[in-house]
């Protein structure tokens, strides 16, 4: 899922000065700016990114061609559903993903899911964060682990805002330091390694990709078209970016597709005690829905 970053990468080098910038940005257009991403993506955007949002929202207008902030975000309140909205999301998140990130969680989705294999029949995994799809194959890995096949019982919907991430999760391409902290039997199973025009890069096995379903996915929609319920929703270091009213509402729609033995799995930072009357918590980082919710 995409978050605001603090913008230091080598791919988002902070912006020049203000009085090098090619165009001005105003407190007002950047408080615009705030509110319009809160409402579309539920992020709350702090005072300090006003040099992130410069950098990354200039790309935009110089794209279109346009000279000034306020005809851009004019441009975007003048036409609610144009196709410029993801351009604009897309451009004010960034993904920060591993494979096995935060690993006790994939050790005792491990478990359940063994449990779940002696209870027979199919089994639905929810990642709703999905980014560039570390985090949904490494469920798919394990999935394939506790069950002892390529091809286990389990169905993984892999859900995010941001559809230029799901394009790339959807490939399952990725260069071949991103899997290096892997063991090697991981390595060799689940992954393929390129040769010639594809050296230094590597592609998930295509019966990972056969387990996973991507599909774009805005957890501030009023309701999730996703079906019935999971036996386990990753919801991870997402909800830290938005305030507790809009974590409320998202957790309410995520319960609304978890039974009473689902676990939601969520992010180290992440705390839900203003929620106790929608989850409870069962263990490190992991909650179910609560009995009258």
């Amino acid at each position: 899922m995409p978050v605001p970053p603090n913008d230091m990468s080598a791919n988002h080098l902070p912006p020049p000065p203000e009085e090098q910038r090619d165009f001005v940005f105003t407190d007002r257009d950047f408080q615009r700016v705030r509110r319009m991403i809160h409402a579309r993506a539920g992020i709350a955007l702090a005072p300090a990114k006003r040099d992130m949002v410069y950098g990354r929202l200039s790309r935009r207008l110089r794209a279109l061609g346009l000279e000034q902030f306020g005809t851009y975000l004019d441009m975007l309140e003048s036409d609610p559903s144009g196709d410029e909205w993801q351009s604009f999301t897309n451009a004010l998140t960034t993904n920060l993903t591993a494979f096995f990130r935060e690993p006790h969680h994939f050790e005792h989705l491990h478990g359940q899911l063994q449990a779940l294999a002696a209870a027979g029949g199919p089994v639905r995994l929810w990642s709703c964060a999905a980014s560039t799809g570390e985090e949904p194959y490494s469920m798919a890995i394990t999935a394939c682990e506790a069950f002892g096949s390529m091809t286990p019982p389990v169905r993984i919907l892999a859900t995010d805002i941001d559809t230029q991430v799901l394009a790339t999760a959807q490939r399952g391409v990725y260069p071949l330091e991103r899997i290096a902290n892997l063991d090697a039997d991981t390595r060799r199973r689940y992954f393929q390694r390129g040769t010639g025009p594809n050296e230094g890069r590597c592609r998930v096995h295509p019966a990972l990709q056969a387990l996973v379903e991507f599909r774009p996915l805005n957890l501030l929609a009023p309701r999730y078209d996703v079906g019935g319920s999971f036996a386990a929703i990753f919801c991870r270091n997402v909800m830290i970016y938005f305030d507790k009213e809009t974590q409320r509402g998202v957790l309410s729609r995520l319960v609304a597709h978890m039974d009473a033995d689902s676990l939601l799995y969520t992010g180290h930072s992440e705390n839900y005690l203003h929620a106790a009357d929608l989850i409870q918590p069962c263990g490190r980082t992991l909650y179910r829905r609560t009995v009258r919710a």
